[in-house]
């Protein structure tokens, strides 16, 4: 027990003191939270999965500015982001959250009387799709259909549902996913097809992120140039 304490306290020390001081040696800083822009979960600060460039530290401050500025009250929240050293250290389970150039956020949900709400269906932030309508393109199902069995495993990762009067906002995260386009500094920004479509999002920096990858319904990503 003494040892765990120990390795708890230098933990600590070490996660919130030492690394937020070294990660700018590795062209990394801290996500600063404001109080427009939070972490969906303790957990990812604790775990050191928050650290991004600059610049795009910037553009997730701006975003989150300007949406509240519109949705009075509604935060920006922050899921996966980078590890705060060393390019091409994977992120796991993520791809491709290895250079500090790539962040995950939550899309926006409403209240059952449409009033937008801070609140998310899932502890963790994934693995509570939205799914396609009877009449939208599946990419879920083509990709497992080619034996990309992983495509859909963040539904075993939610660590438990909650909130679950809440329903997705297409007006909330259309809004959203229009101001992370809106900046020059983004490259990417990766989403479900047919939520692609239901959101009319035709920015050609909107692309699919291959069956190699999970889905994209649960959550918007996005990246810099």
């Amino acid at each position: 027990m003494k040892r765990i304490k120990i390795f708890a306290v230098l933990y600590l020390l070490t996660t919130f003191l030492i690394v937020p001081n070294v990660a700018p040696i590795f062209g990394r800083e801290k996500i600063k939270e404001t109080e427009f822009l939070k972490a969906h979960s303790f957990f990812y600060k604790l775990m050191n999965r928050n650290y991004v460039r600059p610049e795009l530290n910037k553009s997730l401050n701006q975003i989150a500015t300007e949406f509240e500025k519109s949705n009075t009250g509604i935060k920006m929240t922050y899921l996966d982001a980078n590890f705060p050293f060393i390019d091409k250290f994977p992120l796991l389970p993520h791809l491709s959250h290895n250079d500090g150039k790539k962040v995950d956020v939550s899309l926006i949900y409403e209240e059952s009387n449409g009033q937008l709400t801070n609140k998310k269906p899932s502890i963790s932030g994934y693995g509570v799709y939205e799914k396609p309508n009877a009449n939208e393109y599946d990419q879920n199902a083509v990709c497992k259909q080619r034996g990309n069995w992983q495509y859909d495993f963040p539904k075993y990762l939610t660590l438990g549902t909650i909130n679950k009067g809440i329903e997705f906002s297409e007006n909330g995260t259309r809004t959203l996913a229009n101001l992370i386009l809106r900046q020059n500094s983004t490259g990417k920004l990766f989403i479900e097809p047919h939520l692609k479509k239901r959101l009319n999002l035709m920015n050609r920096k909107v692309r699919f992120h291959g069956c190699q990858a999970v889905r994209h319904d649960d959550h918007i990503h996005f990246q810099l140039k």
